[in-house]
């Protein structure tokens, strides 16, 4: 059976497919694969608040298995395995579909295989380990400000799959991607798209004696074919290389950011304006403004990367200098990203439990000084080394909690032995106090009037907290409690 020839406007009868993974994705891409006519077989290892989207899936003809076990085998009669993200690429159904010659997708291949040949809408698409959500979430607002129907998608928002198969068209789409939806993903043209930078992260994943290098290698995926601007950030040579060694379509140009004096071709920062010298004719000698870093949610270093990055996709999608503007001007962050919680006795309490691997954290961190440091999770096979070397002069003090604390407990001793630390446990819950509970305590022992407050753990929150946002919340919970301010 030849899938390649199958699309949005193709019946799909006779397909075979199997879907790995019930969660959002995985439900997209079952119910729209069902819709078209193939023969859908969906499986997962757990039914926990999947049970009303499987009973609806059956009705209409799905195979749903939901289980302990579920995923061991993959039936014998396969045409094509769509995984979802976060299944490794070791799993025993992907492995048993790589030996039998069965096309692997991700949604993310799905989806561009489903676009409306006669009205698919551009995509501007955006990975790295830092600050995807903030980049998309800004550039979704760029281009609405310019009249544009956009919507944010992918790794954030609606599945894409769900999006390509709207009835209603949209003029494009802002695009997040993970390193795990790009593994699976080889058709996939973006119209620009951008790397904001590369650190350790999600390394427990990757098999093989150099798991960064893989990492690296799906992160750069995404520049494949790429139609106009491969955006990449100066200041991370690694991102470089990515658009060096891509194969992109004739004409696609190579877009720098810096949130330094920028080069031709480039888009930077001058004193406090983020100009642009890629997208105007007269780039040779002079900078177009955009706006001011006061137009910003916020001053941090990362928070005016990820514009210019949002920036320079939305221009090279056409987007007017004052739409950039206008968009960066409404853009306001999710929750639990450099969210101030309070301020009191002269200090500081920010969230931002997003900053789940070091090089998010240390980018959280560089933004304050002085700093107390609440970290702690699950590491995820990361090291801390680089991280406590560049913020260790900033640092008043760090509490620990979490499962891989004692990583950071090692890096802290190696390279800033004099800062005080306190840990505060695995996160085992006493008689009187809950784990955020014990870290805001120890927090408000260390820090002085000017001093901020920083849980920004470099770790993922599985082995205490439903999620980063649970995390955020019970910290948030835990300082207004303390601070009187509930």
């Amino acid at each position: 059976m030849n899938l390649d020839s199958l699309g949005q406007r193709d019946s799909w009868g006779g397909v075979r497919a199997v879907v790995a993974g019930f969660g959002v994705s995985g439900f997209a891409a079952a119910d729209n694969l069902l819709h078209l006519g193939a023969t859908v077989t969906a499986l997962d290892e757990s039914a926990a608040g999947k049970e009303e989207k499987a009973e609806l899936l059956e009705v209409l003809g799905a195979s749903i298995r939901l289980e302990q076990g579920a995923t061991a085998v993959l039936p014998e009669d396969v045409d094509v395995l769509v995984t979802s993200p976060g299944w490794r690429p070791d799993a025993p159904l992907l492995a048993q579909a790589r030996d039998r010659g069965v096309p692997v997708w991700s949604e993310v291949e799905l989806a561009w295989r489903l676009r409306d040949p006669e009205r698919a809408a551009p995509w501007l698409a955006v990975t790295g380990t830092n600050g995807k959500t903030t980049t998309v979430g800004m550039l979704d607002s760029i281009l609405r400000a310019a009249g544009l129907r956009s919507v944010a998608a992918g790794n954030i928002g609606r599945p894409l799959v769900e999006v390509v198969m709207d009835p209603e068209p949209y003029d494009v789409l802002a695009v997040e991607l993970s390193s795990f939806q790009l593994h699976h993903t080889r058709s996939m043209a973006a119209e620009s798209a951008a790397v904001l930078n590369l650190a350790e992260d999600h390394l427990d994943w990757y098999a093989g004696p150099d798991p960064m290098r893989a990492y690296a290698a799906d992160k750069g995926r995404i520049y494949e074919n790429v139609q106009r601007a491969c955006v990449y950030n100066a200041a991370d040579p690694e991102t470089e290389r990515l658009v060096r060694e891509a194969d992109v379509q004739e004409g696609a140009r190579a877009i720098g950011f810096t949130l330094g004096m920028p080069g031709v071709g480039m888009l930077g920062v001058v004193e406090d304006i983020l100009v642009d010298r890629a997208f105007i004719e007269e780039r040779g000698t002079s900078a177009a403004e955009l706006c001011t870093v006061a137009d910003l949610p916020g001053p941090a270093p990362h928070l005016v990367a990820d514009a210019l990055a949002a920036a320079a996709l939305a221009r090279a999608h056409g987007v007017s200098q004052q739409a950039v503007r206008d968009g960066l001007r409404a853009f306001h962050p999710d929750g639990h990203r450099i969210a101030l919680v309070a301020e009191h006795a002269g200090v500081a309490w920010v969230d931002d439990s997003k900053a789940t691997n070091p090089h998010a954290a240390q980018a959280s961190l560089q933004a304050y000084d002085p700093v107390v440091w609440v970290a702690g999770g699950l590491a995820k096979g990361a090291g801390f080394d680089e991280l406590v070397r560049s913020v260790r002069d900033r640092l008043r003090g760090v509490v620990l909690l979490g499962q891989d604390r004692a990583v950071i407990a090692e890096a802290l001793a190696r390279h800033a032995p004099d800062v005080p630390v306190i840990d505060v446990g695995a996160g085992e819950t006493g008689p009187e106090q809950a784990p955020m509970e014990r870290v805001v305590e120890a927090a408000a022992a260390l820090a002085r009037p000017g001093d901020t407050v920083l849980l920004a753990p470099g770790c993922a929150s599985m082995d205490l907290f439903t999620s980063y946002a649970d995390r955020g919340d019970r910290f948030a919970a835990a300082v207004r409690s303390r601070t009187g301010q509930d």
